[in-house]
């Protein structure tokens, strides 16, 4: 993999640092980015494995959840969706999870909290960010593209339960081999975010009950 090199002449990505970081999943590779279009962000690739080269790698890119990442929220299914891709990239040989800042959907912390203030009040999520000026979900993936274009991956398979997420990708070059489901155990604080998420945004959901 190269070392702290642009991953393509006319990107602002750059790669940062890296090291190996021991968890409950197993030992980790912790790949840092910085990109010069937002000045003070980071996004990280964390790897199991070596992926360079790598076809069908199974990925997922995940948008960074404060809340429920942090705090344990009810509300969503980040924490859970994250932990499902951890334990089953480092259930196979390689695989890999690209960890990108933007939270809320795209729209910052404030105005996640100030979103939920407003779901107290009725709003489902979509209404929520509307209401607030933002679009439902105002994620990009551009990031992602260029970080795996930068580790040499050469075809993934996507752990997502969002379409828009793999057309997003595909848009960008990356070579998308399958999207694989991921597989929800709602709670009661979470049922509605998740019908939502199907049925305004799109998600193709399968729900453990």
């Amino acid at each position: 993999m190269n070392q702290l090199q642009p991953v393509l002449p006319q990107s602002l990505l750059r790669r940062y640092s890296e090291a190996d970081v021991p968890t409950d999943y197993g030992t980790l590779r912790v790949v840092v980015y910085r990109d010069l279009r937002e000045p003070g962000v980071e996004h990280c690739a964390i790897l199991h494995g070596d992926v360079s080269g790598a076809r069908d790698l199974l990925i997922r890119v995940h948008s960074e959840c404060f809340t429920g990442e942090v705090l344990h929220s009810l509300k969503c299914d980040c924490r859970d969706q994250l932990d499902q891709a951890l334990r089953f990239i480092t259930e196979r040989e390689r695989g890999a999870v690209i960890y990108l800042r933007q939270e809320g959907r795209g729209i910052g912390l404030g105005n996640k909290i100030r979103a939920y203030a407003l779901q107290e009040q009725g709003a489902d999520t979509v209404d929520a960010n509307l209401r607030l000026g933002f679009a439902a979900d105002a994620r990009q993936y551009h990031v992602a593209s260029e970080m795996l274009a930068d580790l040499g991956v050469a075809s993934v398979a996507v752990l997502t339960n969002n379409p828009a997420k793999v057309e997003a990708l595909r848009a960008d070059g990356v070579v998308v081999t399958r999207r694989v489901p991921m597989e929800i155990e709602p709670n009661q604080h979470n049922r509605g975010y998740l019908d939502t998420k199907r049925d305004r945004m799109g998600h193709i959901i399968r729900l453990r009950d």
